[in-house]
């Protein structure tokens, strides 16, 4: 590892243990140049989501500072450089494990086999183990294969929706409060309050197979009388709930 630019003991000794490419990546480019710019992060790198990138490093018990740099075409951008060492979160070194095999049977065994969020079937082969918290706010408390209650099954799309919108949760950015999540959508869908602090109810519904014909005559019908099928479907519930 190329140590340009001075750096605290303490982060060279946590930088080490860190094996996994994408904060990697980003850990040496700070380390030889200082900071990393979200233009550096998408033109040299190839990442298109930088503070996906900037939140794996956090993930992985090293603080970042995010600032303001010039860039290129002479617009301010963001850019992330190594925070105070004493922000270290050693429970964190090492970043994310590897769930084992028997842990996501046995999640599926428990949940099912399907989506959390969205309760549709999957093969599990297409499903993926998340924490319904992020390390970011639950800190020691991070889960371990032991708590079942305290993860989820995901699609790829869907984890990665959850991910651009906790990464813009205040609560997650600064408040750092286990019981908001505790009722966001993103955590518990079942029983949720609001997504990312903003009251709000969400509702994942997919026509499959035969269904999805029936999905098909709905949209041609909100299209002749010139509504979203969104509305169109809420609409119908509530006048069925009326009748």
């Amino acid at each position: 590892m190329i140590k340009k630019f001075e750096v605290d003991k303490a982060v060279i000794e946590a930088a080490k243990k860190v094996t996994n490419k994408r904060p990697k990546t980003v850990i040496d480019h700070i380390f030889e140049h200082g900071f990393i710019s979200t233009e550096e992060l998408k033109e040299i790198y190839g990442y298109n989501h930088p503070p996906r990138a900037a939140r794996d490093v956090r993930e992985e018990g090293i603080p970042l500072v995010t600032f303001k740099v010039t860039a290129s075409d002479g617009r301010k951008i963001g850019a992330y450089r190594f925070g105070d060492p004493s922000e270290i979160e050693g429970h964190k070194l090492g970043g994310r494990k590897t769930f084992s095999k028997a842990f996501k049977n046995k999640l599926i065994e428990i949940l099912g086999e399907k989506s959390t969020v969205s309760g549709e079937r999957y093969d599990k082969r297409y499903l993926q183990i998340d924490h319904r918290i992020p390390y970011e706010v639950v800190g020691d408390d991070v889960a371990n294969e032991g708590d079942i209650e305290k993860f989820m099954l995901l699609t790829g799309a869907e984890q990665r929706q959850k991910s651009w919108s906790c990464e813009s949760c205040k609560n997650l950015l600064n408040l750092k409060k286990k019981d908001v999540c505790e009722s966001c959508y993103w955590a518990f869908p079942e029983k949720h309050s609001h997504i990312a602090m903003e009251e709000a109810r969400n509702l994942m519904v997919t026509w499959k197979g035969d269904e999805a014909k029936d999905f098909d005559r709905i949209l041609k019908e909100s299209n002749r009388v010139g509504e979203p099928i969104q509305s169109y479907i809420k609409n119908a519930a509530l006048k069925n709930m009326k009748n």
